[in-house]
């Protein structure tokens, strides 16, 4: 079993400013507001011109991870940026679009308008499931910025971290967790969620059944390819304007999954190859979990994309 994920490159400086590419005069850098810089992406509000009042991703070849020896590890498991990848940002796009015209084939709602270069899109405007702190008075408070959802087929990655009495590879049946974002993401419950205020039970339900959707048509679309996803995340967040639907935001990519190769399941769909395949370590009271061998972002375009 192969986990998916970006092979080891040089650390370089992240450029100040990237994805200037335009497509028949629909928008300028200079009627752009940038609206937020992630750990992946940058998001501009286009001012002028076709898709006046939509957004532009554009996508870097920033990466995460973690040091080790000195040197990056790059795993979208992690969160933290640990240098660039080049060409990496044009791959997440292709990636992205790939599958936001997939899901919309199938029916399932996204953000997503068009492509617009090698490395930017173009969606409608979203607001994140988020929470203003309902008491700014006290110290230590702080709004929940973000949410993102996790679906995971398979036991590793983080919730291996934190169930290590779960065999690695173990078949999981799609759960499904929610998450805070931020510098350090928290694991939330759903029942908190509904308490705090941030989500009502119904909306709960719709968004725990359009994951598992997504995570579905997701995971076929690999099985036809010969691969299997391990796990994944997804962003949702709710339109702007009109009824304020929750849909799918932010991206699908080799940054929001985890996926193997030569992955094979016993009679209870337990990876029966984890063992030649993932290898943990625990030292300093610190666990960390990957696969032996790791495929390019450039070996999935060639699979997918070509």
């Amino acid at each position: 079993m192969t986990l998916t994920g970006f092979a080891c490159a040089r650390a370089i400086p992240v450029p100040a400013n990237s994805g200037n590419n335009q497509k028949d005069g629909v928008f300028s850098m200079s009627k752009e507001a940038l609206v937020y810089s992630g750990k992946s992406k940058d998001v501009f509000q286009i001012n002028e011109g076709t898709y006046e009042g939509k957004y532009r991703f554009v996508f870097t070849d920033r990466a995460t991870g973690y040091i080790e020896g000195g040197k990056p590890v790059f795993d979208p498991g992690y969160d933290v940026v640990v240098g660039d990848i080049p060409g990496k940002g044009a791959v997440a796009c292709k990636f992205a679009t790939y599958f936001f015209r997939l899901l919309k084939e199938q029916g399932i709602p996204s953000h997503y308008i068009d492509t617009v270069s090698d490395n930017a899109m173009i969606v409608e405007p979203a607001t994140p499931i988020s929470m203003p702190e309902e008491a700014p008075q006290y110290a230590g408070s702080a709004p929940l910025l973000n949410l993102e959802w996790t679906w995971r087929n398979n036991a590793t990655g983080s919730f291996w971290r934190r169930y290590p009495f779960v065999k690695p590879g173990k078949n999981l049946h799609t759960v499904v967790e929610a998450w805070t974002k931020g510098d350090s993401d928290i694991l939330i419950t759903y029942e908190a969620l509904e308490a705090a205020g941030v989500m009502t039970r119904q909306e709960i339900d719709y968004v725990d059944t359009l994951v598992r959707d997504i995570a579905t048509v997701v995971s076929d679309e690999f099985t036809s390819k010969g691969l299997h996803v391990i796990d994944g995340k997804f962003e949702l967040g709710r339109l702007k304007g009109g009824d304020g639907k929750i849909v799918l935001i932010d991206e699908i990519s080799p940054d929001v999954l985890r996926v193997c190769d030569g992955y094979k399941a016993d009679d209870q769909g337990d990876c029966t190859v984890a063992g030649d395949c993932i290898e943990t370590k625990y030292a300093d009271d610190k666990r960390t979990i990957r696969g032996a061998n790791q495929l390019t972002a450039a070996e999935l375009e060639k699979i997918f994309l070509s």
